[in-house]
């Protein structure tokens, strides 16, 4: 049961260049077929989690490699998304901003000394949620004014996020160095 969280981080990572090859394939329902593969991909992430917690196999690796398998899993949707013509250029502009300075950011604090872990919170957990049914509902109204207005919510939110983490890492910071 150790490695199994790992393990999924790792599958997730490999099913990202199988969802551009399936997404842009001429194959019958493509699509669908990328969209079950964005499925299992999410479901993997549920997973690993949840086994990593309950039988205490948390690894250092694994806090590094699962939100960049999950950050790289949706910046390649949301960038297929563009190509295919889904979604206009700033949906994956802005996207790919916040989770390259997310993912800098995090290697940064986690290379510190201190090895600083910021963990999510409710704003990156509903955006996370909500960003995710808007790129399922995508996947079958593709370009629908509904969606993209959920999609455009849900950036939002995340951009809440991403000022709430920098505010949690200010605290961090000042607490580290209080206690230093």
């Amino acid at each position: 049961m150790k490695h199994v969280p790992n393990i999924l981080t790792f599958i997730r990572l490999a099913l990202i260049p199988v969802f551009v090859a399936v997404f842009f394939s001429d194959m019958d329902q493509s699509r669908f077929v990328a969209l079950g593969i964005y499925a299992v991909a999410s479901f993997t992430d549920l997973i690993d989690g949840q086994i990593a917690r309950k039988y205490n196999v948390v690894t250092e690796l694994g806090k590094v490699m699962d939100p960049l398998a999950d950050k790289l899993m949706l910046v390649t949707v949301i960038v297929s998304f563009y190509y295919a013509g889904d979604i206009p250029w700033f949906i994956p502009v802005i996207v790919l901003v916040k989770e390259a300075f997310m993912i800098i950011m995090g290697l940064i604090l986690y290379n510190k000394k201190e090895r600083v872990v910021i963990p999510a919170n409710y704003f990156g957990k509903t955006a996370t949620v909500l960003f995710t049914l808007a790129i399922v509902l995508t996947f079958f109204l593709p370009g629908n004014g509904w969606v993209l207005a959920l999609m455009y919510a849900t950036i939002a939110l995340k951009v809440v996020a991403l000022i709430s983490y920098i505010f949690t890492y200010k605290k961090m910071k000042q607490k580290i160095s209080q206690e230093g």
